[in-house]
């Protein structure tokens, strides 16, 4: 049920209405309570500590030095929902637990019509398919409820998970750079899906998502024409 608190804020912010479901999983912005368990989540293991799958090496440091970077990465993010420059850090839940993060963010939308997608699961998380599954929920998120023509996501080179999602889900390579990272340089990998090969995505890739609250994200980010509050995802 939601909070009267979180109601309020939904009239000032619509973003806080979002809901973005697909059986066990849920994206939706989290509140302060459920921030705080994202943080907790992060400080407990992203990734393995060899790694560095991340330009901003957020995820090094003291337990309270990577809540800190989560909260003001969240908090920052909430504010930006400007049509030229907005983004959606959607927190992921299975079965009412909190998991991960799924961000989409986008400038000049309305123009463009083009976004970019990042995201990351806490690591007992890791390995249960769940990021493929976030990831497919928030390409129906932009696709089917944002009228996207194109979503763009990068990956370092060492990082095998991200980099088998995007392939998984039918991306097509979008070249690659050279990145620097923790001061050494690190290939980064781009991927780009077209509203045509999303449109042709297999049977296998048509599930069952739902959307809610999308009417007043169109439009905050100033795109034109209705939404229904719900759309499901099979046609």
């Amino acid at each position: 049920m939601t909070s009267p608190a979180r109601s309020a804020l939904n009239v000032i912010l619509p973003t806080f209405g979002l809901r973005v479901r697909w059986d066990d999983l849920e994206l939706r912005l989290p509140d302060d309570a459920e921030l705080l368990a994202l943080a907790n989540l992060a400080a407990d293991g992203v990734h393995d500590l060899d790694v560095v799958p991340y330009s901003w090496p957020w995820t090094r440091g003291t337990s309270d030095e990577v809540k800190r970077n989560v909260l003001a990465h969240q908090w920052r993010n909430r504010g930006r929902t400007a049509a030229d420059d907005w983004v959606l850090s959607l927190a992921v839940f299975s079965s009412g637990e909190i998991v991960g993060e799924q961000q989409v963010s986008a400038k000049d939308y309305p123009v463009t019509r083009s976004g970019d997608t990042g995201s990351w699961l806490g690591r007992r998380h890791h390995g249960q398919g769940i990021g493929t599954r976030m990831r497919l929920m928030v390409l129906h998120l932009a696709f089917e409820g944002l009228d996207a023509a194109e979503m763009v996501s990068e990956a370092h080179d060492d990082n095998p998970a991200s980099n088998a999602v995007s392939r998984r889900l039918g991306y097509t390579a979008n070249g690659t750079r050279a990145t620097a990272r923790e001061g050494r340089s690190v290939i980064e990998n781009s991927y780009r899906m077209t509203r045509e090969q999303w449109d042709a995505r297999p049977d296998d890739l048509r599930t069952e998502i739902t959307l809610e609250g999308v009417s007043p994200i169109r439009q905050l980010f100033g795109i034109d024409g209705p939404k229904q509050s719900t759309h499901r995802g099979n046609a």
